[in-house]
């Protein structure tokens, strides 16, 4: 029934690829090209911090081959508005609490700002899924039941994902399909530590329309305590540990019309491995040429990908005709 599984990463301008995977000197312009030749989507993290903007947009379509997709996280406004206030206070000390609240609430304004950042994407056939992505704090309740119906009914004429992390929604999990399911939304299946009112999930789909997974990784150590909040995504998948998403996405593919899975432990290029490793176990083609210091770091992907000199690697993505 679907198409081919896309398999991408959850960024392609987080500094661990940047230091430890794009070759030296390639220009921040060229890394988005330079992804696309070997992936075939990618999961938009810079959209969560800054509303998304069409003259932005637009060069990211122009700047992709035909039938590269992008997933768009929605601004944090719409889902971590506890976030929102701490960022407005940061700009702003000393700021009225209750004007920060005022702030925080989510108008047709913000509504129609967002859509309007992601029209050139959809226009040009490459928007994939919005995400919308809750915090862990996030529960059930039917306060928070009726503002992700509003949410919903706001964006119901794009494929929305909503990833979910407290338990309180899958202890409710006939409840929280309907809400789902009546949007047509994809429940996101989600691998991350486990903890005691973290959500419990069977990774099976919800609609037919679509399938959105995420791999966040298992570093359970560093996810509450870190110095950095790129050390919880410090965690390499194994071979073994993957098969299983491998198997679950695989399937889905027979009862979907598009799946998506993306890998988000970014730290020091950890999730452009995983995906690799992802996508040779699901059968897909693995494009495009690898620092061999990379794969010197994770020999789990010799043999997978084929290897060039960095500054060849180089000269082939400046040649190439997307970035002309």
């Amino acid at each position: 029934m679907g198409e081919k599984i896309r398999v991408g990463t959850s960024s392609w301008a987080d500094p661990g690829f940047v230091e430890e995977w794009y070759p030296p000197g390639l220009p921040a312009r060229d890394r988005l090209p330079y992804y696309a030749e070997r992936f075939d989507a990618v999961e938009v993290n810079s959209t969560f911090y800054g509303q998304p903007r069409a003259d932005v947009t637009r060069g990211w379509a122009e700047r992709t081959p035909a039938g590269f997709e992008f997933s768009m996280k929605l601004y944090q406004k719409f889902t971590h508005p506890r976030m929102f206030k701490e960022t407005a206070l940061e700009s702003a000390p000393g700021s009225d609490g209750a004007l920060l609240d005022l702030l925080a609430h989510v108008t047709q304004s913000d509504i129609d700002d967002y859509r309007s950042g992601v029209e050139p994407l959809a226009n040009a056939g490459k928007l994939g899924a919005l995400l919308a992505q809750f915090p862990a704090s996030f529960k059930d309740s039917p306060e928070s039941r009726d503002y992700l119906t509003t949410l919903l009914r706001a964006f119901a004429d794009y494929p929305i994902a909503v990833e979910l992390r407290h338990r309180s929604w899958s202890d409710a999990v006939g409840d929280t399909l309907a809400m789902l399911d009546a949007f047509g939304a994809a429940w996101v299946q989600i691998d991350e530590p486990k903890f005691r009112f973290s959500i419990r999930q069977n990774y099976l789909l919800n609609v037919k329309s679509f399938y959105y997974m995420r791999l966040h990784g298992r570093n359970a150590a560093q996810w509450w305590k870190h110095d950095k909040s790129e050390d919880r995504y410090n965690y390499l998948y194994s071979g073994d540990e993957l098969r299983e998403f491998a198997d679950i996405a695989g399937a889905a593919k027979t009862l979907v019309k598009k799946s998506y899975l993306y890998t988000n432990n970014h730290f020091s290029a950890k999730s452009v491995v995983n995906a690799v490793m992802l996508k040779a176990q699901l059968g897909e083609p693995i494009d495009g040429e690898y620092p061999p210091e990379l794969v010197e770091r994770y020999p789990e992907i010799e043999g997978l990908v084929t290897t060039s000199a960095n500054v060849f690697a180089l000269t082939s993505a400046a040649s190439s005709p997307l970035l002309r």
